[in-house]
């Protein structure tokens, strides 16, 4: 348990254990695996190996989380990729929202991924609130919540409903890490966005357009969600979709069944 505290029920990490295929998927901010298990259990049905971390201070309680930065994050996916790198021949990585950016961040550091899929990630920001966000950080401890931004009827996030404010900043700080060295990233992306997304501007995504080395990438627009898109209208396309890219990239050797 993470600081002792009592993981939400359904928030846990998720483990699938198939072929030689191996998929880490990533869940955002501040929220938990539960946003990432339909797709999992979708590809752990088509053979592959999923993990989905729990990233350290989500799934608790927000104050939890005020207490970790991107480094804590990062770094747990980074264990549940090289674990699975461990045992599989060929793996992905694919993220939802800040996950996105965290699953590049992996990309950026495990250039053996075979490659990449973001849903809404979010890379830049324009919200005027994150011009006083760096004082703001030492007077108030969290703003109202950013969470369940889903088109569909009676689908709920499991997510804090407030979003802690050192936790926000420290955020902030890997944008820009990682969009400075967006062009050396030459993997394969699949990136899918909202129509219509009221957490991550389309500035978000046309950031890493324009930035991104890759000479591989597919845009698909999601005319039926909002942001969190894994549990939306469109879940079933995103699903299919990356099932496909993974399906064209994986050597013929090593296919699931």
């Amino acid at each position: 348990m993470m600081g002792g505290m009592t993981i939400m029920s359904g928030a846990e990490p998720i483990s699938i254990d198939g072929g030689d295929v191996g998929v880490v998927l990533c869940h955002g901010y501040p929220s938990t695996p539960q946003s990432m298990r339909g797709w999992a259990e979708h590809l752990g049905a088509a053979g592959y190996t999923v993990r989905v971390p729990l990233l350290p201070g989500m799934g608790t309680h927000w104050k939890d989380l005020n207490a970790t930065t991107w480094h804590d994050w990062y770094g747990e996916l980074e264990r549940a990729h090289d674990e699975l790198a461990a045992r599989c021949s060929t793996v992905f990585a694919a993220g939802l929202s800040m996950g996105g950016l965290l699953a590049t961040k992996l990309a950026q550091e495990r250039p053996s991924l075979a490659g990449l899929v973001l849903v809404n990630p979010i890379f830049k920001h324009n919200s005027p609130a994150l011009l006083v966000l760096p004082m703001l950080r030492h007077v108030v401890p969290s703003l109202g919540g950013i969470a369940g931004d889903i088109k569909k009827s009676g689908v709920t996030e499991l997510a804090y409903d407030r979003n802690p404010l050192q936790a926000m900043y420290s955020q902030t700080k890997l944008w820009r890490i990682v969009v400075e060295d967006l062009p050396q990233l030459r993997l394969p992306v699949l990136l899918l966005t909202s129509a219509v997304d009221h957490v991550v501007p389309a500035l978000s995504w046309r950031t890493f357009l324009d930035r991104v080395g890759s000479a591989e990438v597919t845009h698909i627009v999601l005319q039926d969600s909002y942001h969190v898109a894994t549990l939306d209208n469109d879940a079933e396309l995103i699903f299919a979709e990356s099932l496909d890219f993974f399906r064209r990239l994986t050597p013929s050797d090593g296919s699931p069944t």
